[in-house]
């Protein structure tokens, strides 16, 4: 019995890695969509629909589905589809503040999914500009750490705009952060110096984070997982902070 109860917690955990990455590459699919529809098929002449095409990439989306949805998007096959974009506010456990965007052809669906998500895992929606004051829209970039240091990623964008140069708590990337006007800028300062980069995103990020214990940070977590296996969650942002002894004890966890 205990080869087959193994056995069937492998397929277990192989159904919810495949459906992740399923619900992911959907939301990358939509994120080229409406690049291409708010900026045209021409990547030359669209720098946001490069940022979304390349974190497809990285991401292992076929070629093929990345095609189709830049036509789809631009309206190029008869097929496109009209999105939304929302931004819920929210409380998680311990008073955590968290900003959801959503992208969505039916507000209705992505409210009551939201609502949802937090009610049953220790969270609740909060007013408009209750949570928001404690964010800022900020250009981020994730550089992958190998092959390159936290000052040359720094000489490369400094004077594109960046505003400051952060290295990631497992050493595996840098954090480039800069005013959501200069994104596109500072990633093409880092491309011009010959440093490849993960990501490149117009993200919430808070001005002041707040320090959890790593129960909280394990119900945070929860919260978040499960916001985000709505389709119209598009990305979940917070001001969770962790000390190092609580990312080792989550660690621990794994």
């Amino acid at each position: 019995m205990s080869g087959h109860s193994k056995w069937a917690t492998t397929k277990h955990k192989k159904a919810i890695i495949d459906s992740r990455r399923a619900k992911a590459f959907a939301k990358y699919i939509k994120n080229i969509e409406v690049a291409a529809r708010i900026g045209g098929a021409d990547l030359s002449g669209n720098p946001t629909l490069v940022d979304a095409v390349q974190k497809a990439k990285k991401n292992s989306v076929p070629g093929d589905n990345i095609d189709r949805a830049i036509k789809r998007g631009a309206g190029l096959d008869g097929d496109a589809v009209e999105y939304m974009t929302i931004v819920y506010e929210g409380y998680g456990p311990n008073g955590v503040a968290l900003m959801i965007e959503c992208l969505t052809d039916n507000k209705n669906r992505a409210a009551a999914e939201v609502r949802t998500a937090l009610s049953r895992n220790g969270g609740t929606l909060a007013d408009p500009g209750s949570v928001a004051y404690n964010f800022g829209r900020k250009g981020v970039i994730v550089v992958p750490a190998e092959g390159t240091t936290e000052d040359d990623v720094l000489t490369a964008v400094l004077e594109a705009g960046a505003e400051e140069v952060n290295a990631a708590p497992n050493g595996e990337t840098f954090d480039v952060i800069t005013d959501a006007s200069q994104l596109v800028a500072a990633r093409t300062a880092l491309v011009d110096s010959g440093i490849d980069y993960d990501s490149a995103d117009v993200e919430f990020v808070p001005n002041l984070k707040v320090e959890v214990d790593a129960d909280t940070a394990r119900k945070v977590f929860r919260l978040i997982d499960a916001l985000e296996d709505s389709d119209d969650v598009q990305n979940v942002f917070s001001n969770v902070d962790l000390t190092p002894e609580v990312q080792a004890e989550l660690a621990d966890d794994e």
